[in-house]
């Protein structure tokens, strides 16, 4: 069963062709990774999910349901999240209260206090927690941001780069994270370069080049398949 798919979904900027046609299927319980060279098209794609942007045609539907013109918060209520590049923490305020800041809408009492506590376990974070968020390192950010993302129960999470910037031990323990997520019934789209990151938790991954779909497969189709080499070396041309 799909929870997102694309139909023919294009977005152009001026005379610039961003998206172009994209027919995108993601299967409820899956990890899926978009790959592709600067300027493939995939943070757009990403945004045209997010309802950011407005498809100049084409349509979205999630969970079965057209969501094309959907605002934003609509699609987040609906069970979407999502972490951005660059974390959008509170970085005056401590770890906890960041948390806590995320979840205080839905929980109360000692439901919060124990979800707050849940999560600084989950994020690695619980040394941590009185800290300024500001202070942390730059993968205890994107972990803390993940955790924000996370406190409102996705039934899809968005990834988007999740692990630049990120030491390799950070970006291992960034993917454990994701499985386990996902081992809890979270479906993930992550946009990501870190190979090393997308061999570890993709099931699937949809290479993009000049907006349109240019191969999907597992990990080891993709990186045996010559011709996304041949892209990534700037070698080839839709």
């Amino acid at each position: 069963m799909s929870i997102l798919e694309t139909r023919r979904l294009n977005k152009r900027f001026g005379g610039m062709h961003v998206t172009n046609d994209v027919d995108f299927t993601l299967q409820q319980g899956e990890i899926h990774c978009l790959i592709g060279p600067n300027g493939a098209g995939k943070s757009t794609l990403f945004r045209l999910i997010l309802g950011e942007h407005q498809p100049t045609s084409g349509q979205i539907f999630y969970r079965g349901e057209d969501i094309t013109r959907a605002r934003p918060f609509e699609r987040i209520r609906r069970g979407i999240s999502v972490k951005f590049q660059v974390p959008g923490i509170f970085k005056a305020l401590s770890v906890r209260q960041n948390l806590e800041i995320a979840l205080q809408h839905h929980l109360d009492g000692a439901s919060l206090e124990n979800e707050i506590a849940r999560l600084l376990s989950f994020l690695k974070l619980e040394s941590a927690a009185y800290q300024a968020a500001g202070n942390l390192s730059h993968g205890q950010k994107q972990w803390l941001e993940i955790g924000m993302a996370v406190s409102l129960k996705p039934q899809l999470l968005l990834l988007d780069e999740p692990t630049a910037g990120m030491t390799p031990d950070e970006t291992h323990a960034t993917g454990e994270m994701v499985q386990a997520l996902n081992a809890e019934g979270v479906t993930v789209l992550a946009v990501e370069h870190d190979m090393a990151f997308v061999r570890q938790i993709a099931q699937k991954v949809t290479v993009l080049h000049f907006g349109r779909i240019f191969a999907q497969g597992s990990i080891d189709e993709i990186t045996r398949d010559d011709r996304v080499a041949a892209i990534y070396l700037g070698q080839a041309h839709a």
